[in-house]
């Protein structure tokens, strides 16, 4: 089995993909007006817009409902990243911070409140784990 990405249901697909496309500098690929991926070597982000969740099943997805999820991309700099994101976030959480398991990380929300992490290994374990 391969995970293959995460999609963010939103009622404006254009806004988020904008968001997106801007803080992670990838490219969305739109598939209609409703549905856009932005595809990295790990994996990819999916958006869709609220007219997609009924081909699923019905009220079954709601956007700007998410208080669980952390969408989290690896960066090579994220001090670097923060100061390039300054510009047009609204809403961090935490500042770079480095965490005990070795990443030093940058917590954000989207426009739609989805909590965002950009992360870079500090420490030797954390550089080993993440290694390509």
């Amino acid at each position: 089995m391969d995970f293959v990405s995460i999609r963010i249901i939103t009622s404006d697909v254009a806004r988020l993909v904008a968001f997106y496309e801007r803080a992670t500098g990838v490219a969305a690929r739109w598939a209609t007006e409703d549905f856009a991926e932005l595809t990295t070597a790990g994996a990819t982000l999916a958006i869709a817009g609220t007219r997609t969740v009924p081909l699923f099943a019905p009220g079954s997805a709601r956007p700007a409902a998410n208080h669980s999820v952390i969408t989290e991309f690896l960066v090579d700099d994220v001090d670097r990243v923060h100061r390039n994101l300054t510009a047009f976030v609204t809403d961090f959480v935490a500042g770079p911070t480095t965490m005990p398991w070795g990443n030093r990380s940058l917590l954000l929300r989207d426009p739609d409140g989805n909590l965002v992490n950009f992360f870079t290994p500090v420490t030797p374990a954390a550089r080993e784990k993440f290694a390509r």
